[in-house]
């Protein structure tokens, strides 16, 4: 872990605006400047504040843990501290919990060795963002690109991680691995696919690794990986589906049919939006409830001295009685009406 600056001073000199900060901007109305030379002034500029950026970031994720430390030590206790302490510098929590995460991020790729300080200038905030992110071996990965001296950006670190994802997985056949290896076959592709058969189960897996070890291509990868997605949806929201679980269907028959005829797409769908309506339903049913209730606490809480209130709750009556009553458009030309049956009640 790195060390924390012992007093203000030492903190004031950490955070000193640094020489390469005062450089000039092209001026955007100087015919002579090419565009090209413009240009490169501008980007070589925002790279320098990005930097400039992310350091300092760091360095007030460090600060932020050490209040936050502090208070746990001996402070006012639950934090009370801490939060008065990010209120006086309109920091919300979420912000100040975001920037010591990246603070811890940043100490452990140091403490670990994988990352020089000097290299931290190679990347975009973002970018490192995604690093601290990242399993430990596309960490390795990116500080080894950082410390030969290349720009890291986000699109870098995902290409490494699809890279990483792509060689180092069981799941993806040998073949495939060797045209990867290769660059036949680009790692973007092959990484989303290797992520998608990792939510399937070891049954469904098998098929997709028979086809694409028979075809390694492009076209084959894009499409199973569609199609694995489309599996996992459809077995996600069929384990989500009272209406299933409670039923004879077998739904890994229904599923060889779907696919089949190439509807798993339309049939997953289908159950996804099954689960929405069954868990929009017992939302219904209970704020249905909530209502009926109020209105009868409303009712004997009031007498016929109250006509609006009483008015109020003949109104309602249409949303509180067992039929209910909602308008689609505002002319009422077309009404849903729902009618609740409760079957315990019925009993």
């Amino acid at each position: 872990m790195a060390e924390i600056p012992e007093n203000t001073a030492e903190i004031a000199a950490a955070l000193e605006t640094p020489r390469d900060l005062d450089f000039e901007l092209p001026d955007p109305e100087d015919e002579e400047i090419e565009e090209q030379e413009f240009q490169q002034r501008l980007d070589q500029a925002w790279l320098i504040c990005e930097r400039f950026d992310l350091q300092t970031d760091i360095w007030r994720g460090r600060i932020l843990r050490a209040v936050r430390d502090r208070e746990k030590k001996g402070g006012e206790g639950r934090g009370k501290g801490f939060l008065n302490w990010l209120k006086e510098r309109e920091i919300s929590k979420s912000q100040a919990y975001s920037l010591i995460q990246l603070a811890d991020s940043a100490d452990t790729l140091l403490a670990e060795g994988q990352l020089q300080a000097s290299s931290i200038n190679n990347f975009s905030k973002r970018a490192f963002v995604e690093t601290a992110k990242s399993d430990p071996e596309v960490q390795k990965l990116v500080s080894e690109a950082a410390q030969n001296g290349d720009r890291i950006t986000r699109k870098e670190v995902k290409e490494l991680s699809d890279q990483w994802t792509a060689m180092s997985s069981d799941l993806v056949p040998s073949n495939v691995k060797e045209q990867t290896e290769s660059g036949s076959l680009s790692p973007r592709y092959v990484a989303p696919l290797v992520k998608e058969m990792e939510k399937l189960p070891e049954s469904h897996v098998k098929p997709i690794q028979q086809e694409v070890e028979q075809n390694p291509d492009v076209d084959t990868v894009k499409q199973l990986t569609s199609e694995a997605k489309n599996l996992s949806k459809y077995l996600d929201a069929a384990a989500q589906v009272q209406a299933i679980q409670n039923s004879d269907l077998d739904m890994e028959m229904a599923l060889e049919e779907a696919l089949r005829l190439d509807c798993l797409n339309t049939t997953s769908d289908l159950v996804k939006q099954a689960t929405q309506l069954e868990q929009l339903m017992g939302k219904l049913y209970t704020t249905w409830k909530k209502v009926g209730s109020l209105a009868d606490r409303l009712y004997v809480e009031t007498g016929a001295s109250n006509p609006n209130l009483r008015s109020l709750l003949r109104t309602l009556e249409k949303l509180s009685g067992d039929t209910i009553e909602v308008p689609l458009d505002e002319s009422s030309d077309r009404v849903v009406r729902l009618k609740i049956i409760n079957e315990d009640e019925e009993s």
